[in-house]
């Protein structure tokens, strides 16, 4: 196998074209650069050089191999500079595990504050429910999750990133958007709801019906993702109980209302991680985080 040095030193000599002008870059005696070349040449079993008393060429396997050893040593420079800042927590990759909600309220900025921050780390994103999110958590196949409560705080560390009211989504010109007021259990009665899924939307509907006396035979769609509802809604197909940065969707033809009964802390969204985390990058991440404080949690007005 060749070394770096007899790498580096055919490269020098591939630019020079003359051995002499070469060793006075390199700061030897042109004897010793010359056996360096021959020993590259034994190594590899071909020829890179066509060389004489008056000239010095590359042959094509020189030139080919020129392209690879400039790759090679410019690679042998940056390990030990990539090697430091990932040990540092400067460069590296995060996996970080959110919620469909998650990814049209808080996501977005949040990966912009990374990529300002730690420009030099790469960012997996994994779309999961928190169930799975937690799991994967604990595989090590996450690093971070944003997650919706409940989880085991003797395994993971969290940090409050959002906390939002339920909002009632209808359809513009519905009856209930001329109440001017909270919209109570009372107010929806024999309206059709669309609600969420008790099983794998099981947070929301849990937040819902803690609010909600829900009369099951007005149910006419049972989802487990936000934006299929607001979809729902805006399709004119009944109401549905949403957070409120639902309403960075933006689609056309709906009203959210205040729900009755609703807190500004109803519906939570945390980052989630695992105790045992060895990823130099997540220390920097949850200090960006920290840094960031209530920015994070701004939801529309």
């Amino acid at each position: 196998m060749f070394t770096l040095d007899q790498a580096r030193s055919f490269i020098v000599v591939a630019e020079e074209l003359h051995f002499g002008r070469a060793a006075q870059r390199l700061r030897m005696t042109q004897p010793p650069l010359s056996r360096q070349i021959q020993k590259l040449e034994r190594v590899l079993g071909v020829e890179l050089l066509e060389r004489d008393h008056r000239h010095v060429a590359l042959t094509a396997a020189g030139r080919a191999f020129l392209v690879e050893a400039r790759k090679l040593v410019v690679a042998a420079e940056r390990a030990p500079v990539t090697a430091r800042r990932i040990a540092e927590g400067r460069a590296g990759t995060l996996r970080i595990g959110f919620t469909a909600a998650s990814g049209f309220s808080l996501l977005g900025p949040l990966l912009g504050e990374i990529g300002a921050a730690l420009p030099d780390v790469d960012v997996d994103l994994q779309e999961l429910v928190t169930r799975r999110q937690l799991q994967a958590l604990l595989d090590g196949d996450l690093d971070l999750g944003l997650v919706r409560p409940l989880f085991d705080t003797s395994v993971f560390d969290s940090r409050l990133l959002l906390a939002e009211s339920l909002f009632v989504a209808a359809p513009s010109g519905h009856p209930l958007t001329e109440l001017g007021r909270p919209v109570t259990s009372t107010d929806l009665v024999d309206v059709p709801l669309i609600m969420h899924a008790s099983t794998a939307a099981r947070y929301f509907y849990d937040q819902v019906v803690r609010l909600v006396e829900v009369e099951h035979r007005n149910v006419v769609h049972t989802v487990s993702q936000v934006v299929t509802m607001v979809a729902l809604v805006a399709a004119g197909h009944g109401v549905a109980f949403v957070p409120g940065s639902a309403r960075r969707l933006g689609l056309e033809g709906v009203r959210y209302l205040p729900l009755a009964g609703s807190t500004p802390e109803a519906v939570q969204l945390h980052a989630v991680w695992n105790r045992e985390s060895r990823n130099p990058v997540l220390p920097r991440l949850l200090e960006l985080i920290r840094t960031l404080g209530t920015d994070l949690q701004s939801s529309p007005s």
